[in-house]
């Protein structure tokens, strides 16, 4: 064989193993974190390749803690990445509540991290804090004028409380509720343009940031509007309530007089039917009273001129029910 081709193969051979060395065990990592004083294995960097951890993810943040002056074990770090946390954002948090002298664990960033929150955010607004703007909030005063509040709350993250405290909408729903009662309990809209820092008092006296992941500062009135006299309306719909039950009251009671009233008649009218069999009885028992001998034929005759003679008296007293009376 000739010695350049065997030298050639050679180099090639070594050239792939050295390709396939480096993409297992990451020297340049290595030497990266040797240089920073970073104490790590290269052992220690295969064993994550096996575990399907990037070592990246762990050396650099690693770095950056140690130059920081945190300590931290890669162990730490590493059980942090596999339980699904944000290792970078953890370290920056760590970095950032040191240089703030803010107490903060690994233990604790991190649970913070796998609850879902960001942990760095918290810090940087435990530093800085944030002011939220709760809604247009509208509330009544005693004399029914509505009144329109928006208040600007500046609040500073409890790192203590992150893990298992409301968040920011709570915040707005307290406040909100603080503002409708403090204006509530107003006797007029008048109190509440004159003195709007008696709400703003009122609210963060009543400690709304208990149980919450924030420390509420300040609470300031941005803006207070008046609405509709939503008494007047309301006294309004309460009359035209009064009213519709009022007629329906008389048309109950129309109707029950119509319906007394066709009673009546009916009874009249049933009455007059009784009458009516009563006089058809008559002449059934004249006609008794003849063939039992009890009433002759001239007492007969009699009844009959005198029927006669009143029914012509009758007639006679409507003819002069029109005319004048003779002097």
């Amino acid at each position: 064989m000739d010695p350049a081709l065997y030298l050639v193969l050679l180099a090639a051979i070594i050239i792939i193993v050295l390709s396939v060395l480096l993409s297992v065990v990451p020297v340049m990592l290595w030497i990266s974190a040797l240089a920073s004083g970073v104490r790590i294995s290269i052992i220690t960097l295969i064993a994550m390749r096996l575990r399907r951890v990037t070592p990246s993810r762990i050396v650099n943040p690693m770095i950056k803690a140690t130059k920081a002056g945190i300590d931290l074990s890669v162990n730490q770090l590493e059980s942090h990445f596999l339980a699904g946390g944000n290792v970078d954002r953890v370290v920056n948090a760590l970095i950032a509540a040191h240089r703030a002298k803010i107490h903060l664990e690994f233990e604790r960033a991190a649970a913070i991290d796998l609850a879902g929150r960001d942990v760095l955010q918290a810090v940087q607004m435990s530093v800085n804090p944030r002011v939220i703007e709760t809604p247009n909030v509208s509330a009544v005063a005693k004399n029914g004028i509505e009144v329109k509040v928006i208040a600007r709350v500046t609040v500073r993250a409890n790192i203590d409380r992150l893990v298992g405290g409301a968040g920011e909408e709570t915040i707005i729903a307290r406040v909100g509720e603080g503002i409708v009662t403090t204006v509530g309990s107003s006797q007029s809209h008048k109190d509440v343009l004159e003195n709007p820092d008696l709400i703003s008092r009122t609210v963060l006296g009543k400690g709304l940031d208990a149980g919450t992941a924030f420390e509420i500062l300040s609470i300031d009135i941005a803006d207070v509007d008046v609405g509709k006299n939503i008494g007047a309306h309301l006294q309004t719909e309460q009359a035209e309530a009064d009213k519709r039950i009022a007629q329906a009251k008389a048309e109950e009671r129309r109707a029950m007089a119509v319906a007394a009233e066709q009673e009546m008649k009916a009874k009249v009218i049933e009455m007059r039917a009784k009458v009516v069999e009563s006089e058809s009885q008559v002449p059934l028992a004249m006609a008794e009273a003849l063939r039992n001998g009890q009433l002759g034929v001239m007492d007969y005759m009699n009844l009959k001129n005198i029927e006669s003679d009143t029914q012509m008296r009758s007639s006679l007293g409507k003819m002069n029910d029109g005319k004048p009376e003779k002097e």
